[in-house]
């Protein structure tokens, strides 16, 4: 029974030891307590803050606005107007006969170069051959006619002389005078018809060796054969018959030293070409290469269908890798004042199409500054292919929006995309 007293005793000892003892409440304690809750609480709330901050900047995308040179080379400067339009030649012909014939020869070839005058064909001449011959043979057979009459003539002269001193002689009459008259004046008159006949066949031999000329079909000018249309053995006409298997020429013929720019231009915007006005071109065949071109003149008439008006733009210097039908884009330059040491040439600000957003007569552009953007206006000018030209409002340097986001507005809080 001791013992069980003394094992509990020991037991209570030890709890005893196990007890945490409270430490005294006091105001002091209390007070940290809440400092620091609200310490957390501040964090805390500093920390949505910065999210919901982050949350409602606009991610965007900006440009730097450029700046280039307003003169040198081809392309330098910004264009009022583009169009697009095809490379032709001023002076191209489709090569045919004047008369219907068989061709037996043909003399050129796809790309080949001919000289004015040079034989391109040649056609059957058999028949106006011989009617030369013929018109040749009736021209000497009139001109023989005419000394067989010059002969009689010479002989009724003979005559009327001899009539004329037996008449003073008293052995011949007066009508024997008049008798041998007559024949003398029939005679000069059948010498003048015969004069006629031989006129008239010559004229018929010229006709006749036109015609045997018509045979040969030559170059109306220099330049190099597009295509090479009929073959030996078909026939060819100056118009179209035989119910299509008759040849209306026998080769095209382009003067290359002619080739030149046609552009179709809105009528609306017809009042930014003027003539001899700066023009780049660009060959879709080679768009890297800028040609520099200049405008010959504007077509004074207008399309009523298309509503548009033929420019023609010629190159200022001829390339073997221009060729006729190329399509083209051409950029109409705006004219540049004369830069001089006193007026110099200010260089050109460019900025993407997709920056500029225009409010009624407001053209407007948004500027990153930092974390916001600031709403600006400017005057733009041309335009160069997806750029357009800012004559004032902007710096070389800074970077604007591009493109515009529909909620954009003046201070709002942007992240721009890297």
């Amino acid at each position: 029974m001791d013992i069980l007293t003394g094992v509990v005793a020991d037991l209570k000892d030890e709890l005893a030891a196990l007890r945490i003892e409270r430490a005294p409440e006091n105001g002091g304690s209390r007070w940290v307590v809440w400092l620091a809750v609200l310490i957390l609480l501040g964090a805390a709330g500093a920390g949505v803050w910065f999210w919901a901050f982050r949350e409602q900047a606009l991610v965007v995308q900006a440009a730097a606005v450029q700046e280039r040179a307003a003169s040198g080379a081809a392309g330098g400067g910004a264009s009022v107007l583009n169009a697009s339009g095809y490379v032709t030649a001023r002076r191209r012909a489709t090569v045919s006969s004047k008369v219907t014939g068989k061709v037996i020869e043909v003399n050129v070839e796809e790309g080949m170069a001919v000289k004015e005058g040079q034989v391109l064909a040649r056609l059957d001449d058999a028949t106006p051959r011989a009617m030369l011959q013929l018109s040749q043979a009736q021209a000497e057979s009139a001109r023989r006619a005419v000394t067989e009459s010059e002969v009689r003539l010479a002989e009724a002269k003979l005559t009327l002389k001899r009539r004329l001193q037996l008449v003073k002689d008293s052995l011949a009459t007066q009508a024997e005078v008049d008798q041998a008259q007559a024949e003398v004046d029939s005679v000069e008159a059948r010498i003048q018809a015969a004069q006629q006949s031989v006129e008239v066949a010559q004229r018929q031999i010229a006709l006749q060796q036109t015609d045997l000329d018509n045979m040969t079909i030559r170059a109306p000018f220099s330049g190099v054969a597009l295509s090479k249309d009929a073959q030996p053995g078909e026939m060819v006409s100056p118009v179209s018959a035989g119910g299509g298997f008759t040849r209306t020429g026998i080769s095209t013929i382009v003067d290359m030293n002619s080739l030149e720019i046609e552009v179709e231009v809105n009528e609306a915007y017809i009042n930014r070409v003027t003539p001899k006005q700066r023009v780049v071109a660009v060959l879709d065949a080679y768009p890297d290469w800028s040609i520099p071109a200049h405008v010959i003149t504007m077509v004074p008439t207008a399309d009523r269908q298309k509503a548009t008006v033929l420019v023609r733009v010629g190159f200022d210097g001829l390339d073997p890798r221009i060729l006729p039908d190329m399509g083209v884009k051409v950029r109409f330059l705006r004219e540049e004042g004369t830069a001089t040491a006193a007026n110099p040439s200010r260089p050109l600000l460019l900025v993407p199409k997709t920056a500029i957003r225009t409010t009624g007569s407001d053209t407007l552009v948004f500027v990153v500054r930092g974390p916001q953007v600031e709403q600006r206006a400017i005057k733009t000018g041309g335009t160069d292919g997806d750029l357009v030209e800012v004559i004032s409002g902007l710096q070389s340097g800074e970077r604007v929006v591009a493109p515009v986001p529909d909620t954009l507005k003046d201070g709002t809080a942007v992240t721009v995309k890297p």
